[in-house]
C-alpha cells in the first residue's frame, strides 16, 4: 500500500524532460551568439588587416627653383589617380610646395597661389613705398647705388633679398597650422632639409614654425639671406641633400614616389650667367649621389624641364604642364596605388581673410634701437586685432629702415590668442656710401655723393649728408631720431644755387619793365636750416612742427651800374605740416593718393630791402592715381597756396614754370612755360596726366595743366574764373638703374614757342 502509493506519486515526472529541452535551447543560443561574436570580430580583424596591408606612401620633392613648379603638376595627377600621400619630404622649392600640401592645400589651390604671386617682387624683396617713412622714401628716390662702408672699406650686401616677401606670404598661407610645432602632426606628416652654413651639414627640420622652416630650406645662396633657427645659420637644403628619400623612408613609408626637378651638369656653353654657375656648384655633389637615390625610389618622376632655369618664374604655367605630362606617363602605375574604396578625398583649405588677436609682442634685446622704435614701425600694439596684411606692412616698415640684417618672427599660442615673437639682428654695418646722377635744365648736371651714418649719437638716429658736385654745388644734411609712436626729432640743413635767365624778377615785373627786358639773369643761392618735431598721427598721417632759419641771396648782372644784389637777408620763421603719401612710385605711380598741408609764418628778417613785414604762407596739395587696364594710369593733382597778412617781400612768392628740377621754397612745375616764369603771392593749379607703360619700365605720357596765379587771388574771387594759364606736354620716360630718363615737349596756347625738358636720374 505504501509501495503503490509511492509508485503513484512517482509516475508522471515531466520536469526533467523540460529541463533537457531548456538546456538544449540555451546551448543553441550560446553557440549562435558565439558564432556571431566570432564573425563580428573576424570582420573587424579582417578590416584592420586590410588597413594594415595598404602601403604607406611617401612623397619626395627635390629642389630646383622655378623648376619646382613641376611638383604642382605631379600633385594634380596624383590626386586624379586617388593616391593618398602619407608622408612628404622636400628641399628648397620642394619644401615650399610640399609644406603647403602637408598643411592642407590641394594641388589646384597651390597652383592658384603660385599663379597670383609676383615673383619679381619676391626675388627683389619688394618693399612697397607706402611702408617707408618720408625720410626713407626720399632716400630711395635719390640714389642709384648704395654700398656698405666699414673700416674705410666698401663692401657688398650679403644677399639680394632677406626673403621677407616670401616669409610674409608663407606665414599667411600657413595660418591654419601656425600653432603646430611638430610637423608630424600636420594634416600630412612633413619634413624639409636645410644646410648649416657654418658646419656644412644638413639639418632635418621636423619641428618649429612651418613658414620659417620652408624659408630656410629655400634660402638660395646669394639670392636670399641665411635664416637663423635655434642658433643655427641655415641656407638652401639643396647644398647638402636635395632629395631626402632616406628621411622619408625612416618616417615609415613603404613606397616612395620621387619627383626630381634638379638640373644635370651643364657644359660651358650653358653656363652663361651667375645663377646657372651657382646652381652648378650646388649640384656637383648632389648629382653624384642621385643615381643611388633613384634606385631606391619605387616610382621615379623626372619632368622634361631642361629648357627652363631656376629663375624661370614667368614660365610657371608651362613648367606645371611638364609635371603633369611626366606623371601621366606613368599613370597606370599611380592608379594601382590609388584608393579603391571610394573614401579618398583630396585636401582643401577654406581660403578666407584671417586675423590675429595679438596678446603680446616680444622683441629680442637690441643695442641700438628701442622697443618704442620697433613698435612704432609695426604700427600695432599688444591687444590689437590685425590682419596678415597689417602684419606684412609692419614687417615691411622694419625692413625698409635697412637697420636689420635679419628679420624673423613666429606666432605662438598664448591663452587662446596670438603671441608674436620678433627676432631682429642689427645690421653690423652702420655706414653707407650712396651715389646718384642727375641732369636738368635748371640745376644742370651733377654727381651726387652721400654718406649715411646710423647710431651716430643716440639710439634710433641716422645722419645723412648729400653733396652735389657739378655745375651748381649743392648739399643737404639730415639728422633724425626716430622714436616711433612718440615724438621724433630732426635737424635739416641744405644749400641750393643756380644761375638762369628768368621771366620773373620777384617784383611783379616792375624791375623788368624798368630795364626794358623780357627776362633777367638771376644768381640765386638759398641756405636753409630747420629743427623740427614730428610724429605719426592715426598711424597714417605725418604731423610736424618746427623753426627755420633761411639766408637768401639773389643778384643779377643785368643791373649794370645799379646795385646787382636784389636780396641778401636772413629770415626766421615757424612752420607746421601734415602729410600723407601712399603713391606706390613717386614719378610713375599706379595707385595711391597724396595730401600735403603746410603753414609757415615769417617772424623776423634782417630786411635787406627794408620791405619786410610779418606775414604767413599757407599751401596744400592733393592728388590721386587710378589704373586702367593694368598699363594705363590717370593721375590728377591739384595744389594751391596764398599769403596771409601784410603785403611783404615777394621772394617767397609762388613761381610756376618748367619741369624736372627739385623744387625748393615755393617753386612749382608747370608745363608749357619756361622755368620759373610766372609769379604771384597766390595761385591754384591742376594737372591731369595719362601714362601708358608701352613696355616694362618704358612710358609714354600726356599731361595738361591749368592755373590761375595773381596777387590776392582768393580775396578777389578770380580763382574760380576760367584758367588764365594753360600748358600741355607729351613725353617718353625710361626707368633706368640711374633713375628716370625723361624727355618732354611742352607748349601753351598763350605762347608762340614750345619748350623741351630733358632730365636724367633721380631728383635732388
Amino acid at each position: 500500500m505504501h509501495t503503490e502509493e509511492r509508485e503513484k506519486k512517482q509516475e508522471p515526472r515531466p520536469k526533467p524532460l523540460m529541463r533537457q529541452k531548456s538546456r538544449k535551447c540555451y546551448c543553441v543560443l550560446f553557440i549562435s551568439f558565439f558564432f556571431f561574436l566570432s564573425s563580428f570580430f573576424s570582420s573587424i580583424v579582417a578590416q584592420d588587416t586590410i588597413k594594415k596591408t595598404r602601403p604607406k606612401i611617401g612623397l619626395v620633392l627635390s629642389g630646383g627653383g622655378a623648376k619646382g613648379f613641376a611638383h604642382i603638376g605631379v600633385l594634380k595627377v596624383l590626386e586624379q589617380a586617388g593616391v593618398k600621400i602619407d608622408f612628404i619630404g622636400g628641399t628648397s622649392m620642394g619644401a615650399v610646395v610640399g609644406g603647403l600640401y602637408a598643411s592642407g592645400y590641394n594641388a589646384t589651390q597651390i597652383d592658384s597661389i603660385f599663379y597670383n604671386t609676383n615673383f619679381n617682387e619676391l626675388l627683389q624683396d619688394y618693399i612697397p613705398r607706402s611702408s617707408k617713412s618720408f625720410y626713407e622714401k626720399r632716400n630711395d628716390e635719390m640714389y642709384a647705388l648704395t654700398l656698405p662702408f666699414n673700416k674705410l672699406k666698401i663692401g657688398i650686401p650679403i644677399a639680394l633679398s632677406k626673403g621677407m616677401y616670401n616669409y610674409n606670404l608663407l606665414s599667411k598661407l600657413t595660418h591654419q597650422v601656425r600653432y603646430v610645432g611638430d610637423f608630424s602632426k600636420l594634416p600630412i606628416p612633413f619634413l624639409c632639409i636645410a644646410t648649416d652654413i657654418e658646419k656644412g651639414e644638413q639639418v632635418v627640420l621636423r619641428n618649429g614654425y612651418l613658414a620659417q622652416a620652408m624659408l630656410a630650406s629655400s634660402a638660395f645662396p646669394s639670392l636670399f639671406s641665411p635664416v637663423e633657427i635655434d642658433g643655427q645659420l641655415l641656407i638652401d637644403g639643396g647644398v647638402t641633400n636635395n632629395y631626402p628619400i632616406d628621411e622619408i623612408r625612416k618616417m615609415g613609408a613603404d613606397i616612395i614616389i620621387g619627383v626630381d626637378v634638379q638640373e644635370n651638369l651643364k657644359d660651358r656653353n650653358s653656363l652663361k650667367d651667375v645663377t646657372r654657375i651657382l646652381v652648378q656648384i650646388t649640384n656637383l655633389d648632389m648629382i653624384k649621389v642621385m643615381k643611388d637615390k633613384v634606385r631606391l625610389t619605387d616610382i621615379y618622376i623626372k619632368p622634361d624641364i631642361s629648357h627652363y632655369g631656376v629663375i624661370s618664374f614667368d614660365e610657371g604655367r608651362e613648367i606645371i604642364k611638364k609635371g603633369e605630362e611626366a606623371a601621366f606617363g606613368i599613370y597606370e602605375q599611380l592608379k594601382k596605388l590609388g584608393d579603391t574604396t571610394g573614401s579618398y578625398q583630396r585636401n582643401s583649405v577654406k581660403i578666407k581673410k584671417e586675423y590675429l588677436q595679438v596678446k603680446n609682442i616680444s622683441i629680442n634685446k637690441l643695442d641700438n634701437y628701442t622697443r618704442a622704435y620697433v613698435i612704432g614701425k609695426l604700427r600695432f600694439k599688444n591687444g590689437s586685432k590685425i590682419s596678415y596684411d597689417d602684419l606684412k606692412t609692419g614687417i615691411n616698415n622694419i625692413n625698409a629702415t635697412q637697420n636689420f640684417s635679419r628679420i624673423s618672427y613666429t606666432l605662438e599660442e598664448n591663452q587662446g590668442e596670438d603671441g608674436i615673437k620678433l627676432s631682429l639682428t642689427e645690421n653690423p654695418t652702420k655706414t653707407f656710401l650712396k651715389f646718384g646722377l642727375h641732369y636738368d635744365d635748371l640745376y644742370k648736371s651733377a654727381i651726387l655723393v652721400n654718406i649715411t651714418q646710423k647710431k651716430s649719437l643716440f639710439k634710433n638716429d641716422v645722419a645723412s649728408l648729400d653733396i652735389g658736385l657739378g655745375d651748381n654745388i649743392r648739399y643737404n644734411f639730415d639728422y633724425y631720431i626716430d622714436n616711433g609712436f612718440y615724438w621724433s626729432f630732426g635737424f635739416k640743413s641744405r644749400y641750393n644755387a643756380f644761375n638762369r635767365n628768368l621771366k620773373t624778377d620777384f617784383r611783379n615785373g616792375e624791375l623788368l619793365a624798368q630795364l626794358g627786358l623780357n627776362s633777367i639773369n638771376i644768381d640765386l643761392s638759398d641756405l636753409t636750416n630747420q629743427a623740427y618735431l614730428q610724429t605719426v598721427f592715426i598711424q597714417k598721417f605725418l604731423f610736424g612742427a618746427g623753426i627755420e632759419h633761411k639766408f637768401l641771396k639773389i643778384k643779377s648782372d643785368n643791373l649794370g651800374q645799379i646795385n646787382p644784389t636784389l636780396e641778401k637777408s636772413s629770415y626766421a620763421s615757424v612752420f607746421g605740416y601734415m602729410k600723407y603719401d601712399s603713391f606706390d612710385n613717386k614719378l610713375f605711380p599706379k595707385k595711391g593718393w597724396l595730401f600735403c598741408g603746410d603753414f609757415q609764418s615769417y617772424l623776423f628778417s634782417s630786411d635787406y630791402t627794408h620791405e619786410f613785414k610779418r606775414y604767413s604762407i599757407a599751401k596744400g596739395e592733393i592728388g590721386i592715381v587710378k589704373s586702367f587696364y593694368k598699363k594705363v594710369t590717370l593721375k590728377v593733382q591739384t595744389d594751391a597756396g596764398f599769403a596771409i597778412g601784410n603785403d611783404s617781400v615777394h621772394f617767397f612768392d609762388f613761381v610756376l614754370g618748367g619741369y624736372g628740377f627739385n623744387t625748393i621754397n615755393n617753386f612749382k612745375h608747370f608745363y608749357g612755360y619756361d622755368f620759373l616764369s610766372i609769379s604771384a603771392d597766390s595761385y591754384i593749379k591742376s594737372c591731369f596726366t595719362v601714362d601708358y607703360e608701352i613696355y616694362k619700365k618704358n612710358h609714354v605720357n600726356f599731361a595738361a595743366n591749368y592755373a590761375n596765379i595773381e596777387d590776392d587771388l582768393f580775396t578777389n574771387g578770380d580763382w574760380l574764373s576760367k584758367p588764365k594759364y594753360n600748358g600741355y606736354a607729351i613725353g617718353y620716360a625710361l626707368e633706368s638703374v640711374i633713375g628716370p630718363i625723361e624727355i618732354k615737349y611742352s607748349w601753351s596756347p598763350e605762347l608762340h614757342k614750345g619748350f623741351t625738358y630733358f632730365t636724367v636720374g633721380f631728383w635732388f
